[in-house]
């Protein structure tokens, strides 16, 4: 396992690229819009991680309701595994909350799922099945 991203909620994508490509010196290298999370999303990045910059696409989805209660900041931590079903059910198992039961479609095609942070102390935790 692994970190693949970091998730960092914000208002507007093309503003907070100023400060990560001209402060940081990093660079933007996708951008796409995952329509059934209701995001804009910018990926950058950073050594053999990346940050994931998140701009909510209307106020009624999860980051744009994360924004309205809590503002611009960091959103979830993204975990790479292997088997993210199996990962899930054992997880299920030892009695952990889960936002996704069934893993879905996320950013760059990829299959996803988020743990619900009263499992993880207080820390949105999103899976990530491990590209091949």
């Amino acid at each position: 396992m692994k970190i693949d991203h970091l998730g960092i909620a914000v208002q507007s994508i093309e503003a907070s690229l100023k400060f990560y490509e001209e402060a940081l010196g990093l660079t933007c290298s996708a951008r796409e819009v995952v329509e059934n999370q209701g995001v804009r999303v910018a990926m950058m990045a950073l050594g053999e991680s990346r940050l994931e910059l998140l701009e909510p696409t209307s106020t009624d989805t999860p980051v744009g309701r994360f924004l309205a209660t809590r503002g611009e900041g960091l959103h979830h931590i993204c975990i790479e595994v292997d088997h993210i079903l199996e990962k899930l059910q054992a997880m299920k198992r030892m009695g952990c909350r889960l936002i996704d039961e069934v893993p879905r479609m996320g950013a760059e095609n990829r299959t996803i799922a988020f743990v619900h942070p009263s499992a993880s102390h207080g820390v949105l935790i999103e899976l990530v099945e491990r590209k091949d």
